[in-house]
C-alpha cells in the first residue's frame, strides 16, 4: 500500500533530507514550509501521516497539531524538535501526537517511528472501512449505537470476523444475539457461503440430534427419506447454535466431536462426512454456572468459548435508545405506510426512564405498537404502550425507610417481580410462553410466578 507523507519544516534542506529518505521505502512525500502552508496541502492532498517541526515561524508545531487533531482527528503527527527536553515530549504527546524524534535524529530510528505510525493509520482505517460497511448494513442488521458498550462489539465484530475462530455470544433475551451473528457472517471470508440457524430450545429433544446431523432413511419411525443435517447445510458457512444452554446432555458430546473433529454422523449412517463449519453459539445463561451444576459440559464450554462477546443489555446502553426507536420507527411506519420524523421530547423521556427487561426486542415491539397508533408524523408520549409507565423497580408501593432501603425485602422484591412480569405480558400479548423467555426464565418458573404473585393474565388490560 502506497503512503502519502507530510514533512513540515521550514528548512528546505532538511525537508529535502527527510523525503529523499521516506521515499526510498516507497513512500510519497510532501513537503511545507509552515504551518499554514501544510494545512493546505492536507486540505488537497490524501495524506496518511505528518512530520511536523516543533519551532517555526507564524504557526509553529503545538498549533498546526491542534488544528490537525481538530479537522483531522485521525491523522498521526510526529513531532521533530532540536530542543528535545522531557516537557516538549509530554506536552505534545498529551495534545494528541502520536510520537516524537529528536534532532539530529537516526535514519534507521526514524523509519522504525513511520513505520509503526504507517501501521496505525491503515488500522484506522480498516476500522473505519468496517464501520462503513456496517452502517451500510444497519437496516438489516440493527446494528445501530454509538454508545461505549457497543462501540466495543462493534470491535470484537471487527476483530474475529475474517476468522474461523469458534465464537460464544452471551447476553440477555433480546439483545441481539443472532443479529451479531449476522453481521460477523456477512462481514467476513464466508459471507458468500451459507449461514444457518438452529434454536436449539425450539426443536423437540427426540428430533435435535437428526435436525443437526441429518438421518438415513428408516433410521427411525417417520424418516421416510434421507434428510441433510444443519451442519452439512453450512458446509463452508456459518451454523449459529442459538440458546446452546439448553442443549440435553447427550447431544453435546456430539456437538463437542464435530466442533473438534470437523466430521458429523448422521442418525442410522456409519459413514462419518467431513465438514467445514464456522460455529457462532449464543445463550443467555450463565453456562459457567451451568457447567458447576452438571447440566452443560465443561470440555464443550470451552470449545464455544474461543472467542466471547458479550452483548449490553439496553439498560446499560441508554444513549443509543432514541436512534434505535427512531430506527425502527421508519422502517416500521414504511411498512405500515406511514411516515415518522421522529419522536416527541416527553416519549424519549418516557422510553429513556423504562428499564427494558426485553431488550431490544422488547423496544422493536413497543415502537411498533406506537407506529399503529400514532396519528401524526411525530410519536406522542400517550402512543406508547402503557406499561411503560407502570412503577419502576425501586419506586414499588413497598415501604421504604430512609436510605431506600425497605422495610419489607419480600414485598419489595415481589412488586419488582411483578412489574417485569407484567410488562414481558404486554409486551409479548399475554403469550406466557413468550414472556417467559423475554425475562430469560423457563416457562415452568413462569407459571409459579403468576400463581405465587396472583396475576391473571385473563385479567391483564392490553
Amino acid at each position: 500500500m502506497t503512503h502519502n507523507v507530510l514533512v513540515v519544516d521550514d528548512e528546505p534542506k532538511l525537508c529535502d533530507l527527510l523525503a529523499s529518505a521516506l521515499s526510498q521505502n516507497g513512500v510519497t512525500v510532501f513537503t511545507a514550509g509552515n504551518g499554514l502552508h501544510a494545512l493546505k496541502v492536507l486540505e488537497a492532498e490524501n495524506i496518511d501521516l505528518v512530520i511536523s517541526d516543533w519551532r517555526m515561524p507564524g504557526m509553529d508545531g503545538p498549533q498546526l497539531l491542534a488544528e490537525i487533531k481538530n479537522r483531522f482527528p485521525q491523522l498521526p503527527v510526529i513531532v521533530m524538535t532540536a530542543y528535545s527536553t522531557v516537557k516538549n515530549a509530554v506536552q505534545s504527546m498529551r495534545n494528541g501526537a502520536y510520537d516524537y524524534i529528536a534532532k539530529p535524529f537516526d535514519i534507521d530510528e526514524l523509519d522504525i517511528t513511520v513505520s509503526k505510525a504507517l501501521q496505525f493509520r491503515d488500522i484506522l482505517k480498516d476500522n473505519q472501512r468496517m464501520r462503513a460497511e456496517l452502517d451500510e448494513h444497519q437496516q438489516i442488521d440493527s446494528l445501530i449505537g454509538d454508545s461505549p458498550a457497543f462501540r466495543r462489539v462493534l470491535h470484537a465484530i471487527d476483530s474475529v470476523r475474517d476468522s474461523n475462530a469458534t465464537i460464544l455470544l452471551t447476553g440477555e433475551s433480546g439483545t441481539g444475539k443472532e443479529m451479531v451473528a449476522r453481521a460477523i457472517h456477512k462481514h467476513g471470508n464466508r459471507a458468500d457461503k451459507p449461514f444457518v440457524a438452529v434454536n436449539c430450545a425450539a426443536i423437540p429433544e427426540g428430533l435435535l440430534e437428526s435436525e443437526m446431523f441429518g438421518h438415513r432413511k428408516g433410521a427411525f419411525t417417520g424418516a421416510v427419506a434421507d434428510r441433510v443435517g444443519r451442519f452439512m447445510q453450512a458446509d463452508q458457512g456459518t451454523l449459529f447454535l442459538d440458546e446452546i444452554g439448553e442443549m440435553p446432555l447427550a447431544l453435546q458430546a456430539k456437538i463437542l466431536r464435530a466442533l473438534q473433529e470437523r466430521v458429523i454422523e448422521p442418525v442410522g449412517d456409519t459413514r462419518e462426512r467431513k465438514v467445514n463449519v464456522r460455529v457462532i453459539a449464543a445463550t443467555n445463561k450463565n453456562l459457567l454456572d451451568a457447567v458447576a451444576n452438571k447440566e452443560f459440559r465443561e470440555d464443550l464450554y470451552y470449545r464455544l468459548n474461543v472467542f466471547p462477546i458479550p452483548l449490553p443489555a439496553l439498560r446499560e446502553r441508554a444513549e443509543d435508545i432514541a436512534p434505535l426507536a427512531l430506527h425502527f420507527a421508519h422502517t416500521l411506519g414504511a411498512t405500515a405506510g406511514k411516515r415518522f420524523t421522529g419522536f416527541s421530547p416527553e416519549a424519549l423521556q418516557a422510553m429513556a426512564n423504562y428499564s427494558w427487561p426485553g431488550n431490544i426486542r422488547e423496544l422493536q415491539n413497543c415502537v411498533e405498537r406506537a407506529t399503529i397508533v400514532a396519528s401524526g408524523a411525530v410519536i406522542e408520549e400517550q402512543d406508547l404502550p402503557a406499561y411503560l409507565f407502570a412503577s419502576n423497580p425501586g419506586s414499588s408501593g413497598a415501604p421504604i425507610v430512609e436510605g431506600n432501603v425497605p422495610a419489607d425485602l419480600d414485598a419489595a422484591l415481589a412488586e419488582v417481580e411483578k412489574t417485569y412480569i407484567l410488562a414481558a405480558l404486554a409486551q409479548s400479548n399475554g403469550v406466557q410462553a413468550a414472556a417467559a423467555q423475554l425475562i430469560g426464565i423457563s416457562e415452568r418458573s413462569f407459571w409459579y410466578r403468576l400463581k405465587k404473585l396472583g396475576i391473571h393474565v385473563d385479567k391483564i388490560v392490553r
